[in-house]
C-alpha cells in the first residue's frame, strides 16, 4: 500500500502584536483548509497571553502547531514601544528559527514584512520566504518612498518633519500629511524611531529576495498601489476567522455582547473599539463617554484592560453602572462577528488595516479616529477616496469633544451616500473572496506556489 503523501509545511511569522498575529492566523487556518501543515510563531511572551486569554488550554486549531521564542526583552519591558521591540527580535530569534526550519524541514516561511531579517536565512539555509503585509498596500508603497523622502527634506532620520507637505504617489491612492507619516509617531524616542527608520531603509532593498508579497486587501480598492510593490503582490482579502477560531487573541473575547446585539433593533448599535495599542488619556477617556451617551443610541464600547492612563477600575465601574440598560462595555470583542451583526449601525475606529477591512466586509460606515502608524493613511482611503466614513476632528486643545461625537455619528447615519458606498463597497469585496473571484483567484495561485520546493 503507497504511503500517504506528506502535507506541505509552511511556517508563519508574525511580529509581535495583535493585529499581526490575527490576520496570520487567518491566513493560517487558509491554508490547512488546502492541505498544507503550518508551524505558528509567537514571542513566549505573547504565546503566555494567548494561552491565558483561553484559560490555559493549548490552542486547539488542527493543522497549526504552536511555538514561541524569546523576544529579546526582560520581563517588564516595554512591549508597546514597537521600535524597541523591532530591534531586538532578530537577535533574538533568528537562531532558533533556522534550527527550527532545518529541523523540520520547512521550505516555505510566510513572514510579516516587520519580520523581513528572516531573509537572511534565504541564502543560509535555503528557505523561500513570501512577506505577508499587515497593512495597506499603499502603505508598503510609502514605505519602499521613505528613502526618498528623507533625500528630499520631507523628514529626517529620526522622523522629524522638515517639510510638512501633502504626499500621495498616485492620484488613485491616499494623500496624507508629512506629520502623519507612520514614522513619526511609532518608536516612543528619538533613538527608537530613528533605529526603526534604519531599519527599514537598510531592509528595503532586501525584500527583493522573497518569492512574492501577500496583501490583505483586493484588487477592486487597491489595483493602482499593489502595483507600485517591488515585488509582484497576491491580494487574498478581506481574511476572515473561522467562526469556531478564538486561538490567536490576547484577551479573552466577551462573546455575552453578541446576545446582547441580538436584543437591539436591527442597525441601531454604535460600536467603539481602537484596537490593541490606542492609548487614551482621563480627559478624553470622558470625553468619549459622554459623547456616546449623548448620541441617544444603544452602544457597544470595547474598554481593553490599559486603554486609558490614570483611570482606575473604580471609573468604569461607575460607568458601567450609569449605562446599564443603555450601552454596554466589555474588555474585549469578537470583532468580526460583531460587525456582521444586524443590529451595529456604525463602527468608531482607530482605522488599524485589519478593522478597516473588516468592516469594508460588513458593510459597516466608519467614525475614524486615528492614533498612529499607518491608522492615519487608511482613515485617507475611507473618507477621502472610498467615501464609507467621516473623520473625528479634534478641537484646538487636541481633544475630540462629546457635541463631536454626537454631531459625527448623527451625520455618518444620516448621509445616504455613505450608505450607498458602503453597500458597494461590501459588495465587492465578498464578490472578490467569492469562488472566482479575484481574491479567491490570487489564494489559489499562493496556495499553488507554497506547494513547490
Amino acid at each position: 500500500m503507497a504511503a500517504s503523501p506528506q502535507r506541505p509545511r509552511v511556517m508563519m511569522l508574525p511580529f509581535a502584536a495583535q493585529g499581526h498575529v490575527m490576520p496570520l492566523m487567518e491566513l493560517s487556518h487558509r491554508l490547512v483548509e488546502h492541505g498544507f501543515e503550518v508551524v505558528f510563531v509567537n514571542t513566549d511572551f505573547n504565546h503566555a497571553r494567548i494561552l491565558t486569554a483561553l484559560e490555559g488550554a493549548a490552542p486547539a486549531a488542527g493543522g497549526i502547531d504552536w511555538i514561541s521564542f524569546p523576544d529579546g526583552m526582560g520581563p517588564d519591558g516595554d512591549r508597546t514601544d514597537i521600535g524597541k521591540v523591532l530591534d531586538g527580535l532578530p537577535a533574538a530569534m533568528l537562531g532558533g528559527l533556522e534550527e527550527t526550519i532545518r529541523s523540520r524541514n520547512i521550505r516555505w516561511v510566510v513572514a510579516d514584512v516587520s519580520m523581513s531579517f528572516v531573509l537572511e536565512l534565504v541564502r543560509t539555509v535555503g528557505v523561500r520566504v513570501a512577506l505577508f503585509s499587515t497593512y495597506s498596500a499603499a502603505t508598503f508603497a510609502l514605505r519602499m518612498h521613505l528613502p526618498k523622502m528623507i533625500e528630499d527634506g520631507i523628514i529626517d532620520e529620526t522622523g522629524n518633519v522638515k517639510r510638512n507637505e501633502r504626499i500621495q504617489l498616485n492620484p488613485k491612492m491616499p494623500a496624507i500629511d508629512a506629520s502623519k507619516l507612520p514614522w513619526t509617531s511609532l518608536g516612543k524616542s528619538p533613538v527608537s524611531r530613528r533605529a526603526m527608520i534604519q531599519s527599514t531603509i537598510t531592509t528595503n532593498p532586501t525584500l527583493a529576495l522573497a518569492d512574492t508579497i501577500i496583501c490583505n486587501t483586493f484588487q477592486e480598492i487597491e489595483s493602482v498601489a499593489l502595483a507600485h510593490l517591488p515585488i509582484p503582490a497576491v491580494a487574498i482579502g478581506p481574511l476572515e476567522a473561522p467562526k469556531s477560531a478564538a486561538a490567536g487573541h490576547f484577551w479573552p473575547q466577551d462573546e455575552t455582547c453578541l446576545r446582547w446585539l441580538d436584543a437591539q433593533a436591527p442597525g441601531s448599535v454604535v460600536y467603539v473599539a481602537f484596537g490593541s495599542l490606542t492609548v487614551f488619556d482621563a480627559e478624553q477617556l470622558q470625553e468619549l463617554a459622554d459623547g456616546l451617551e449623548l448620541t441617544g443610541r444603544p452602544f457597544l464600547w470595547v474598554v481593553r484592560p490599559n486603554f486609558a492612563d490614570g483611570v482606575g477600575k473604580g471609573w468604569l465601574d461607575g460607568f458601567r453602572r450609569r449605562v446599564f440598560g443603555k450601552g454596554l462595555v466589555v474588555s474585549w470583542a469578537p470583532q468580526q462577528r460583531v460587525l456582521s451583526h444586524p443590529s451595529v449601525a456604525c463602527f468608531v475606529t482607530h482605522c488599524g488595516w485589519n478593522s478597516t477591512m473588516e468592516a469594508v466586509r460588513h458593510g459597516v460606515p466608519l467614525l475614524c479616529w486615528p492614533y498612529f502608524a499607518d491608522q492615519f493613511l487608511n482613515q485617507s482611503y475611507i473618507c477621502d477616496l472610498w467615501g464609507v466614513g467621516l473623520k473625528a476632528c479634534a478641537d484646538g486643545l487636541d481633544i475630540v469633544t462629546k457635541e463631536e461625537i454626537r454631531n459625527k455619528v448623527e451625520r455618518l447615519l444620516g448621509d445616504e451616500g455613505i450608505k450607498a458606498r458602503t453597500l458597494s463597497l461590501k459588495s465587492a469585496a465578498c464578490a472578490s473572496v467569492a469562488d472566482g473571484g479575484s481574491s479567491h483567484q490570487d489564494l489559489i495561485k499562493l496556495v499553488n506556489l507554497l506547494r513547490e520546493n
